[in-house]
């Protein structure tokens, strides 16, 4: 019996998963976002904390959150935005992946008609 002939469906197999993995993994990577890639959303704000790695946690009343990733990193103050924001009514632009789920992930928070952060 010939081995070599049954390994190559194997490592063909394998490397096709290991392809497929990478891709999938690449096309969850939010990087320069641009308005036709969001979707729009109108809040009110519980809540904000300083979550893990520099990222601002934006939480409704529902429970839902939202955050600015690397926020703190970013040059916003915690203390400020808990000050214009809390109780208020906000817009958010969510991230909405190509195959069809929207992320958590704020692209843009704008409050009374003044953008607030924007990665636009």
């Amino acid at each position: 019996m010939n081995f070599t002939t049954k390994r190559l469906p194997f490592a063909f197999a394998g490397l096709l998963i290991l392809f497929s993995c990478t891709f999938l993994l690449k096309s969850c990577i939010i990087s320069n976002p641009e308005p036709n890639d969001c979707i729009v959303k109108e809040i009110t704000v519980a809540s904000i904390h300083e979550s893990t790695a520099y990222d601002i946690t934006f939480k409704e009343a529902s429970g839902d959150f939202y955050y600015i990733n690397r926020g703190l990193e970013q040059g916003l103050i915690l203390t400020e935005l808990k000050e214009k924001l809390i109780n208020k009514k906000v817009t958010l632009h969510l991230y909405k992946f190509w195959f069809g789920s929207t992320s958590n992930h704020i692209s843009q928070l704008e409050v009374d008609g003044e953008i607030v952060f924007s990665e636009f």
